[in-house]
């Protein structure tokens, strides 16, 4: 039977195909990883932008109240609105200068 494509030349060619199908599923995994890995850090971010957070008072200074997304105090937990205004009246809590946290919550 010349011209016949023999059943070892046919299992090659699909062993071929199938690591090709499956480099290609791979690589549409990482991508899938990366775009999901990104999405999440933008809620993070969305979300530390719609919460404060309060640093510690330090020996010789006073507690902060900062801005979820206030680079100068570390992470740590956040708090709602009304927790950051009950800071806010609160003698011993300064708001940041830098992050201006009282925006938006008188």
């Amino acid at each position: 039977m010349s011209g016949s494509i023999s059943d070892l030349d046919k299992n090659r060619a699909l062993a071929e195909w199938l690591e090709y199908s499956l480099r290609q599923t791979r690589n549409r995994i990482r991508e899938l990883e990366i775009q999901e890995q990104q999405e999440q850090r933008r809620r993070e971010r969305a979300r530390a932008e719609q919460s404060w957070k309060i640093q510690p008072k330090r020996t010789g200074d006073t507690a902060m109240l900062h801005r979820g997304g206030c680079s100068l105090c570390a992470d740590m937990g956040f708090i709602n609105r009304e927790e950051a205004i009950i800071a806010l009246a609160e003698p011993d809590i300064e708001a940041c200068q830098v992050c201006n946290p009282q925006t938006g919550l008188m």
